[in-house]
Protein backbone atom coordinates (compact mmCIF):
# COMPACT_ATOMS: atom_id res chain seq x y z
CA UNK A 1 0.00 0.00 0.00
CA UNK A 2 1.30 3.52 -0.82
CA UNK A 3 2.04 6.54 1.27
CA UNK A 4 -0.52 7.99 0.06
CA UNK A 5 -3.39 5.78 1.14
CA UNK A 6 -2.04 4.89 4.16
CA UNK A 7 -2.14 8.87 4.76
CA UNK A 8 -5.67 8.58 3.88
CA UNK A 9 -6.61 6.13 6.33
CA UNK A 10 -5.07 7.70 8.78
CA UNK A 11 -7.66 10.82 8.27
CA UNK A 12 -10.52 8.66 7.69
CA UNK A 13 -9.88 7.39 11.23
CA UNK A 14 -9.53 10.52 12.71
CA UNK A 15 -12.86 11.79 11.45
CA UNK A 16 -14.22 8.36 12.78
CA UNK A 17 -12.52 8.84 16.20
CA UNK A 18 -14.18 13.04 15.82
CA UNK A 19 -17.31 11.66 14.95
CA UNK A 20 -18.05 8.63 17.44
CA UNK A 21 -16.69 11.33 20.60
CA UNK A 22 -19.00 13.75 19.17
CA UNK A 23 -22.02 11.42 18.84
CA UNK A 24 -21.46 10.42 23.17
CA UNK A 25 -21.83 13.99 24.11
CA UNK A 26 -24.99 14.35 21.55
CA UNK A 27 -25.88 11.60 23.69
CA UNK A 28 -25.29 12.63 26.87
CA UNK A 29 -26.54 16.28 26.44
CA UNK A 30 -29.66 15.08 25.35
CA UNK A 31 -30.22 12.66 27.95
CA UNK A 32 -29.79 15.73 30.46
CA UNK A 33 -31.89 18.16 28.38
CA UNK A 34 -35.27 15.34 28.55
CA UNK A 35 -34.16 15.12 32.61
CA UNK A 36 -34.38 18.92 32.97
CA UNK A 37 -37.52 18.83 30.66
CA UNK A 38 -38.75 15.82 33.00
CA UNK A 39 -37.82 17.38 35.94
CA UNK A 40 -39.68 20.63 35.32
CA UNK A 41 -42.85 19.27 34.30
CA UNK A 42 -43.11 17.98 37.97
CA UNK A 43 -44.80 14.22 36.17
CA UNK A 44 -43.01 11.78 38.22
CA UNK A 45 -43.88 13.82 41.35
CA UNK A 46 -46.16 12.00 43.67
CA UNK A 47 -47.23 14.98 45.47
CA UNK A 48 -48.99 15.98 42.24
CA UNK A 49 -50.64 13.18 42.21
CA UNK A 50 -54.34 12.73 42.94
CA UNK A 51 -55.60 11.37 46.50
CA UNK A 52 -53.27 8.35 47.53
CA UNK A 53 -52.15 6.58 50.58
CA UNK A 54 -48.54 7.65 50.51
CA UNK A 55 -45.89 4.35 51.13
CA UNK A 56 -41.91 4.63 52.15
CA UNK A 57 -39.66 1.46 52.37
CA UNK A 58 -36.93 2.18 54.83
CA UNK A 59 -34.46 -1.09 54.54
CA UNK A 60 -31.03 -1.80 55.62
CA UNK A 61 -28.82 0.26 57.78
CA UNK A 62 -29.87 3.33 59.38
CA UNK A 63 -27.65 6.03 59.11
CA UNK A 64 -28.92 10.18 59.22
CA UNK A 65 -30.69 10.07 56.06
CA UNK A 66 -30.84 13.37 55.48
CA UNK A 67 -32.77 12.91 51.84
CA UNK A 68 -35.60 10.52 53.29
CA UNK A 69 -36.32 13.20 56.25
CA UNK A 70 -36.84 15.42 53.49
CA UNK A 71 -39.44 13.29 51.63
CA UNK A 72 -41.11 12.74 54.83
CA UNK A 73 -41.30 16.14 55.34
CA UNK A 74 -43.08 16.43 51.48
CA UNK A 75 -45.85 14.26 52.48
CA UNK A 76 -46.53 15.64 55.57
CA UNK A 77 -46.99 19.26 53.78
CA UNK A 78 -49.21 17.06 50.56
CA UNK A 79 -52.81 17.66 50.27
CA UNK A 80 -52.69 14.44 48.29
CA UNK A 81 -50.94 11.86 50.56
CA UNK A 82 -54.04 11.40 53.02
CA UNK A 83 -51.61 8.93 55.31
CA UNK A 84 -48.76 7.06 55.46
CA UNK A 85 -47.29 3.52 55.30
CA UNK A 86 -44.13 2.87 56.24
CA UNK A 87 -42.40 -0.64 55.36
CA UNK A 88 -39.49 -1.59 57.75
CA UNK A 89 -36.81 -4.28 56.98
CA UNK A 90 -33.75 -3.19 58.81
CA UNK A 91 -32.16 -4.78 61.31
CA UNK A 92 -30.79 -1.05 62.73
CA UNK A 93 -28.20 1.36 62.62
CA UNK A 94 -27.01 4.02 64.40
CA UNK A 95 -28.84 5.05 67.36
CA UNK A 96 -28.68 9.03 65.87
CA UNK A 97 -30.17 7.84 62.55
CA UNK A 98 -33.36 6.06 64.33
CA UNK A 99 -34.05 9.16 66.40
CA UNK A 100 -34.21 11.21 63.50
CA UNK A 101 -35.96 9.26 61.75
CA UNK A 102 -38.62 8.65 63.99
CA UNK A 103 -39.23 12.17 65.01
CA UNK A 104 -39.71 12.86 61.35
CA UNK A 105 -42.48 10.15 61.34
CA UNK A 106 -44.10 11.71 64.19
CA UNK A 107 -44.35 15.17 62.44
CA UNK A 108 -46.31 13.24 59.76
CA UNK A 109 -48.26 11.73 62.29
CA UNK A 110 -48.85 14.88 63.56
CA UNK A 111 -50.95 15.69 60.28
CA UNK A 112 -52.06 12.50 59.31
CA UNK A 113 -52.20 8.63 59.68
CA UNK A 114 -49.11 6.97 59.94
CA UNK A 115 -48.38 3.03 60.02
CA UNK A 116 -45.45 1.39 60.55
CA UNK A 117 -45.29 -2.52 58.37
CA UNK A 118 -42.97 -4.53 60.01
CA UNK A 119 -41.74 -6.88 57.13
CA UNK A 120 -39.09 -9.72 57.33
CA UNK A 121 -36.71 -7.43 59.94
CA UNK A 122 -37.71 -4.13 61.58
CA UNK A 123 -34.51 -4.52 64.39
CA UNK A 124 -32.99 -1.94 67.02
CA UNK A 125 -32.83 1.21 65.32
CA UNK A 126 -35.36 -0.39 62.96
CA UNK A 127 -37.86 -1.23 65.64
CA UNK A 128 -37.25 2.74 66.89
CA UNK A 129 -38.19 3.82 63.80
CA UNK A 130 -41.64 1.75 63.59
CA UNK A 131 -42.20 3.60 67.25
CA UNK A 132 -43.10 6.56 65.00
CA UNK A 133 -46.48 4.88 63.77
CA UNK A 134 -49.89 5.77 64.85
CA UNK A 135 -50.01 1.30 65.00
CA UNK A 136 -47.20 -1.14 64.24
CA UNK A 137 -48.74 -4.46 61.77
CA UNK A 138 -45.91 -7.11 61.90
CA UNK A 139 -46.03 -10.61 60.25
CA UNK A 140 -46.35 -13.54 62.17
CA UNK A 141 -42.85 -14.21 61.65
CA UNK A 142 -41.26 -11.19 61.21
CA UNK A 143 -38.43 -10.29 63.52
CA UNK A 144 -38.50 -7.14 65.40
CA UNK A 145 -36.84 -6.08 68.90
CA UNK A 146 -33.33 -5.88 70.11
CA UNK A 147 -33.85 -2.57 72.22
CA UNK A 148 -30.71 -1.71 73.33
CA UNK A 149 -27.06 0.30 72.58
CA UNK A 150 -23.60 -0.96 71.78
CA UNK A 151 -20.46 0.44 71.37
CA UNK A 152 -17.90 -1.32 69.03
CA UNK A 153 -14.07 -0.72 69.04
CA UNK A 154 -11.14 -2.66 67.56
CA UNK A 155 -8.13 -3.74 69.52
CA UNK A 156 -5.43 -4.25 67.34
CA UNK A 157 -2.47 -4.18 69.90
CA UNK A 158 -1.78 -8.23 69.75
CA UNK A 159 -1.41 -7.72 66.08
CA UNK A 160 0.85 -4.73 66.75
CA UNK A 161 2.78 -6.34 68.89
CA UNK A 162 3.51 -9.79 67.14
CA UNK A 163 5.00 -7.61 64.15
CA UNK A 164 6.93 -5.29 66.58
CA UNK A 165 5.38 -1.88 65.57
CA UNK A 166 4.20 -0.07 68.66
CA UNK A 167 2.05 3.87 69.17
CA UNK A 168 3.42 6.46 71.45
CA UNK A 169 0.69 8.88 71.93
CA UNK A 170 1.04 12.32 74.41
CA UNK A 171 -2.41 13.71 74.93
CA UNK A 172 -4.21 16.38 76.94
CA UNK A 173 -5.94 13.79 79.37
CA UNK A 174 -6.35 10.36 80.29
CA UNK A 175 -9.55 10.01 78.69
CA UNK A 176 -9.08 11.85 75.52
CA UNK A 177 -9.70 8.99 72.76
CA UNK A 178 -10.86 6.53 75.21
CA UNK A 179 -11.16 3.90 74.10
CA UNK A 180 -8.50 3.40 71.93
CA UNK A 181 -7.77 0.29 69.62
CA UNK A 182 -3.54 0.46 70.17
CA UNK A 183 -4.16 -0.74 73.95
CA UNK A 184 -6.61 -2.09 76.30
CA UNK A 185 -9.10 0.25 78.14
CA UNK A 186 -8.64 1.56 81.40
CA UNK A 187 -11.17 0.76 83.89
CA UNK A 188 -11.75 4.31 83.98
CA UNK A 189 -12.55 4.82 80.08
CA UNK A 190 -14.35 1.58 80.40
CA UNK A 191 -16.92 3.37 82.88
CA UNK A 192 -17.43 6.31 80.71
CA UNK A 193 -18.20 4.70 77.84
CA UNK A 194 -20.83 2.44 79.52
CA UNK A 195 -22.46 5.57 81.27
CA UNK A 196 -22.96 7.34 77.59
CA UNK A 197 -24.32 3.62 76.54
CA UNK A 198 -26.53 3.41 79.63
CA UNK A 199 -27.89 7.33 78.51
CA UNK A 200 -28.84 6.24 75.52
CA UNK A 201 -30.44 3.27 76.46
CA UNK A 202 -32.32 5.15 78.83
CA UNK A 203 -33.66 7.15 76.56
CA UNK A 204 -34.59 4.45 74.49
CA UNK A 205 -36.77 2.71 76.58
CA UNK A 206 -38.34 5.62 77.85
CA UNK A 207 -39.35 5.65 74.00
CA UNK A 208 -40.86 2.66 73.63
CA UNK A 209 -42.59 3.06 77.68
CA UNK A 210 -43.95 6.56 76.30
CA UNK A 211 -45.07 5.12 72.33
CA UNK A 212 -46.63 1.74 73.56
CA UNK A 213 -48.27 2.92 76.53
CA UNK A 214 -46.41 0.77 79.21
CA UNK A 215 -44.43 0.95 82.08
CA UNK A 216 -40.99 1.48 82.65
CA UNK A 217 -40.11 -1.68 84.25
CA UNK A 218 -42.48 -3.96 82.24
CA UNK A 219 -40.58 -1.81 79.24
CA UNK A 220 -37.27 -3.19 80.92
CA UNK A 221 -38.18 -6.35 81.37
CA UNK A 222 -38.21 -7.12 77.55
CA UNK A 223 -35.54 -4.05 76.67
CA UNK A 224 -32.38 -6.94 77.67
CA UNK A 225 -31.79 -7.10 73.53
CA UNK A 226 -33.39 -10.09 72.52
CA UNK A 227 -35.73 -10.32 68.96
CA UNK A 228 -38.86 -11.40 68.97
CA UNK A 229 -41.07 -13.07 66.55
CA UNK A 230 -44.01 -10.59 65.72
CA UNK A 231 -46.08 -13.42 67.63
CA UNK A 232 -43.83 -12.93 70.63
CA UNK A 233 -44.20 -9.40 69.82
CA UNK A 234 -47.83 -8.85 69.90
CA UNK A 235 -47.58 -10.80 73.09
CA UNK A 236 -44.83 -8.65 74.50
CA UNK A 237 -46.89 -5.46 73.60
CA UNK A 238 -44.33 -3.94 71.24
CA UNK A 239 -46.75 -4.72 68.31
CA UNK A 240 -49.95 -3.94 68.03
CA UNK A 241 -51.45 -6.60 65.90
CA UNK A 242 -50.43 -9.25 62.94
CA UNK A 243 -51.39 -8.75 59.14
CA UNK A 244 -50.80 -7.36 56.02
CA UNK A 245 -51.59 -4.69 53.83
CA UNK A 246 -54.78 -5.88 54.13
CA UNK A 247 -55.16 -5.69 57.82
CA UNK A 248 -53.27 -1.98 57.32
CA UNK A 249 -56.21 -0.86 54.94
CA UNK A 250 -58.95 -2.01 57.61
CA UNK A 251 -56.92 0.13 60.29
CA UNK A 252 -56.85 3.51 58.01
CA UNK A 253 -60.45 2.87 57.55
CA UNK A 254 -60.85 3.66 61.18
CA UNK A 255 -59.24 6.84 60.57
CA UNK A 256 -61.60 7.64 57.79
CA UNK A 257 -59.09 6.56 55.07
CA UNK A 258 -61.03 5.16 51.92
CA UNK A 259 -60.26 1.46 51.51
CA UNK A 260 -60.37 2.24 47.78
CA UNK A 261 -57.38 4.95 47.14
CA UNK A 262 -54.22 4.07 45.49
CA UNK A 263 -51.23 3.18 47.32
CA UNK A 264 -48.69 5.64 45.38
CA UNK A 265 -44.91 4.72 46.53
CA UNK A 266 -42.62 7.76 47.19
CA UNK A 267 -39.33 6.59 46.57
CA UNK A 268 -35.90 8.31 46.70
CA UNK A 269 -35.59 10.67 43.70
CA UNK A 270 -32.97 9.46 40.99
CA UNK A 271 -29.78 11.73 40.93
CA UNK A 272 -28.83 13.10 37.67
CA UNK A 273 -25.24 13.32 37.15
CA UNK A 274 -22.45 11.80 34.94
CA UNK A 275 -22.20 9.09 37.07
CA UNK A 276 -25.69 8.27 37.10
CA UNK A 277 -25.02 7.08 33.73
CA UNK A 278 -22.49 4.94 34.41
CA UNK A 279 -24.20 1.84 33.40
CA UNK A 280 -25.66 3.08 29.76
CA UNK A 281 -22.25 3.87 29.53
CA UNK A 282 -20.77 0.76 28.74
CA UNK A 283 -24.11 -0.13 26.09
CA UNK A 284 -23.18 3.52 24.28
CA UNK A 285 -19.38 2.80 24.38
CA UNK A 286 -19.70 -0.87 22.43
CA UNK A 287 -22.32 0.60 20.20
CA UNK A 288 -19.82 3.20 19.14
CA UNK A 289 -17.03 0.91 18.82
CA UNK A 290 -15.12 2.17 21.52
CA UNK A 291 -15.63 -0.62 24.06
CA UNK A 292 -12.75 -1.53 26.49
CA UNK A 293 -12.15 2.33 26.58
CA UNK A 294 -12.89 2.26 30.40
CA UNK A 295 -12.19 -0.71 32.79
CA UNK A 296 -15.28 -2.77 33.01
CA UNK A 297 -17.50 -1.53 36.49
CA UNK A 298 -14.25 1.67 36.88
CA UNK A 299 -17.49 4.26 36.51
CA UNK A 300 -19.65 2.41 38.38
CA UNK A 301 -17.31 1.82 41.35
CA UNK A 302 -16.38 5.27 41.29
CA UNK A 303 -20.00 6.36 41.94
CA UNK A 304 -20.60 3.66 44.63
CA UNK A 305 -21.49 4.71 48.40
CA UNK A 306 -19.41 3.67 51.25
CA UNK A 307 -21.34 2.94 54.53
CA UNK A 308 -19.60 3.96 57.98
CA UNK A 309 -21.56 3.77 60.94
CA UNK A 310 -20.18 6.51 63.71
CA UNK A 311 -20.82 6.76 66.89
CA UNK A 312 -23.40 4.82 69.21
CA UNK A 313 -25.11 1.50 66.93
CA UNK A 314 -28.72 0.52 67.69
CA UNK A 315 -28.27 -2.76 65.37
CA UNK A 316 -28.97 -6.91 66.07
CA UNK A 317 -26.17 -8.58 64.97
CA UNK A 318 -25.90 -12.39 64.92
CA UNK A 319 -23.84 -14.16 67.26
CA UNK A 320 -23.17 -10.88 69.04
CA UNK A 321 -23.02 -10.89 73.19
Amino acid sequence: MDQSALADRRQLRRKLGFWRIATILALVLAAGAVFVFTRALGGSKPSAALPHVARVEISGLIQDDRELVERLDEIAKSDSAKALVVSISSPGGTTYGGEVIYKALRKVAAVKPVVSDVRTLAASAGYMIALGGDTIVAGETSITGSIGVIFQYPQVKPLLDKIGVSLEEIKSSPLKAEPSPFHPATEESKAVIRDMINDSYGWFVDLVAERRKLSRDDVLKVSDGRIYTGRQAVSAKLVDTLGDMDDIRTYLETRKIDRALPLVEWKKPETYSFFGMSSAMPWLLKMLGLAGVTPGGQLENMGADKLFLDGLVSVWQVGAR
